[in-house]
């Protein structure tokens, strides 16, 4: 679809303040001026549902969404459907939106669904619509979001380990140069503390290394 769609060719502008759990969404149909709030689940059932709610309402015209995101398995399934378009709003974008018409911190301040609306109704011109990536990218991009996390929780994870070590074990850093390998797991297994090192042969760690 081409996405350099005018105000009129669309049938509905959506915002989006996504979560981990479920969605708030604020909705305005093209000619209506109330707006329409829901929450949608971050399911994939929940959201194909959705989807096919709104392909059904609009007669499958082209819809805008708002969304802080630019990539992740929210966006990714929204890709899916041909008549969504995603429009990616910076955070820092929205953060700034978010000052200039939410100061009061009120119950009644605009939520960041409605003003992604906003920003999707009077500054679309600023924003870019993504295109959709392939199923190849968006599992690329899944599996190095996952290895960050890894590789951040085997950072954190030995920092404990060795600031617990320096309280009770310190000798052990001394005699590893690196802590984070199979090789140092085992030896605190077999070895956990001083004195069981003191209490082992001479062979017993010949065997072990």
């Amino acid at each position: 679809m081409n996405q350099a769609l005018s105000e009129d060719q669309f049938a509905a502008f959506i915002g989006i303040d996504w979560a981990d759990v479920q969605h708030d969404v604020c909705l305005q149909a093209v000619g209506r001026d109330e707006l329409e709030f829901s929450t949608l689940e971050h399911t994939p059932e929940a959201i194909a549902a959705w989807a096919s709610s709104l392909h059904q309402r609009f007669g499958g015209k082209p819809v805008a969404i708002c969304v802080e995101l630019d990539k992740g398995p929210l966006v990714y399934a929204l890709q899916e459907y041909d008549f969504l378009v995603v429009f990616p709003v910076n955070p820092l974008t929205l953060a700034r939106f978010r000052e200039a018409f939410a100061t009061s911190g009120a119950k009644d301040d605009p939520s960041d669904a409605r003003l992604q609306l906003e920003l999707l109704l009077k500054h679309r011109d600023r924003l870019r619509p993504l295109n959709p990536s392939s199923p190849t990218i968006q599992a690329l991009d899944l599996l190095v979001k996952h290895r960050r996390r890894l590789i951040s929780d085997k950072v954190r994870l030995i920092s404990r380990l060795i600031s617990v070590l320096k309280d009770y074990y310190p000798q052990v850093l001394t005699w590893f140069k690196d802590r984070d390998t199979v090789l140092f797991c085992d030896f605190l297994s077999r070895s956990p503390t001083l004195a069981e090192v003191q209490r082992s042969r001479p062979s017993t760690f010949e065997r072990f290394f």
